[in-house]
């Protein structure tokens, strides 16, 4: 038997600039993963899953290139420099 396999469809080509950022994944407390981009200042999201978060991550990059573009501001690039890794420490205040 004969079996005809589908086509896929047609690609089409990506119109723009391709910008890539280092995006980091912080387990939240609660379940889920808050998101910081370092280079993108006030960049934050968050997702249920690592999945999750990767998408709403490239969404939250995509509308603060779009806002920038907007505005006329330009679009930071990433230095190729590797992050150093994070502190972490506990800190006391009293109010």
């Amino acid at each position: 038997m004969l079996v005809a396999k589908k086509k896929a469809p047609a690609r089409t080509p990506v119109k723009g600039t391709v910008y890539t950022y280092t995006v980091l994944f912080e387990p939240a407390a609660e379940g889920g993963y808050t998101v910081t981009v370092p280079m993108l200042p006030g960049v934050i999201t968050e997702g249920d899953t690592l999945e999750e978060a990767r998408e709403r991550a490239k969404e939250a990059i995509r509308g603060y290139l779009k806002v920038l573009r907007k505005h006329g501001e330009s679009i930071p690039q990433e230095r190729k420099v590797e992050l150093a890794r994070p502190v972490k420490e506990r800190v006391a205040v009293t109010v």
